[in-house]
């Protein structure tokens, strides 16, 4: 499945803070899920392995997005996989591994945007926006918008992955 998205992560300082405004703006809650996603090397773009605890099939996530700090757009391609660990293998000696970011992942719904509230190992909080892209502009905006009304900063504002801030 391919997908165009415009999504935007920052780190937060509170996230009992953050899940109350989140849920102030009327966000409805789909799940909590833990993640764990096995980055390989990639000559172009990021490459990762999704496994998690919601009894859904392995994803491969490939995804191509600008490194800024800013709301950016971002090409996805997802492939469901049916077996894991030999393709975790198999990927491993093919392409190396980068990185595995663990985390805990809540997922809520707002105005056609899905937020997340992420508690990564070693990493610590973030809050992210995906949302697919209709009208670049516009999506844009309510991003912006959402930004504001959660008294997300500019200055916390996140470049680039998780796998990114484990290397550095």
């Amino acid at each position: 499945m391919n997908n165009e998205l415009i999504e935007l992560k920052a780190r937060i300082g509170n996230l009992e803070v953050m899940r109350k405004r989140v849920v102030g703006l009327r966000a409805a809650h789909v799940g909590t899920f833990r993640q764990i996603d096995t980055y390989f090397n990639s000559p172009k773009g990021r490459l990762k392995l999704r496994e998690g605890n919601d009894h859904e099939k392995a994803k491969l996530i490939y995804y191509l997005r600008a490194n800024i700090a800013k709301p950016k757009r971002s090409q996805t391609i997802l492939v469901a996989i049916q077996e894991s660990e030999a393709f975790k293998t198999l990927f491993e000696n093919l392409l190396g591994k980068k990185s595995v970011v663990d985390k805990i992942r809540e997922i809520y719904m707002c105005e056609g945007t899905q937020i997340h509230l992420d508690t990564v190992e070693h990493l610590g909080m973030f809050i992210e926006f995906e949302r697919p892209i209709t009208n670049a502009k516009k999506d844009r905006l309510v991003l912006e918008k959402l930004m504001n009304r959660l008294q997300i900063e500019e200055k916390d504002l996140i470049q680039g992955s998780y796998s990114d801030l484990l290397d550095s």
